[in-house]
């Protein structure tokens, strides 16, 4: 394959900042006229690709929830990022399984983050963060409550005991 030789693509730059693919050969492919937009740099619009080919098909309901499925998976990668407590005399198989498949999890979902990231799109990208932060946030407060809450039952505790 040579330099300018892309297996009979032509990329043709459209407008600065994306890709246009088009198949010109007539032995790859044969009859098959792929188009592609590809944007290199950040942008604005519903006109994304987002995970999977053509979704969300440049409608804005489908724009919409794609971006509402991106904050869930960020937040879901946060609320992940806890790893369950397992309790002491648990087969030390199955506690390393259960801690493997959290982590396994949460690595698939983060990377799905990632891939919807490479679209590009700034709507993504906010939503993507507003999820991870969302999700910090919720476990954040969480474990602080769970902390304060140990406090008083201590301090509860100590309070009793003190009287006897």
């Amino acid at each position: 394959m040579s330099q300018g030789d892309h297996g009979g693509m032509n990329m043709t730059p459209m407008t600065p900042g994306s890709m246009s693919m088009t198949n010109s050969s007539s032995n790859n492919y044969a009859g098959m006229n792929m188009k592609m937009m590809m944007h290199m740099s950040f942008y604005w619009g519903k006109d994304a690709i987002i995970l999977f080919s053509s979704w969300p098909e440049q409608r804005l309901g489908m724009y919409v929830l794609a971006l509402f499925f991106v904050f869930f998976l960020a937040l879901a990668v946060e609320v992940l990022s806890v790893s369950p407590s397992i309790k002491t005399g648990t087969n030390p198989f199955a506690g390393g399984a259960t801690l493997a498949a959290v982590y396994g999890l949460k690595m698939a979902l983060a990377y799905m983050v990632m891939l919807s990231l490479m679209s590009f799109n700034v709507g993504v990208f906010i939503v993507a963060v507003i999820g991870h932060a969302f999700g910090c946030f919720l476990v954040k407060s969480w474990a602080l409550a769970m902390a304060n809450k140990a406090t008083a039952v201590s301090s509860s505790a100590t309070g009793v005991a003190a009287k006897v």
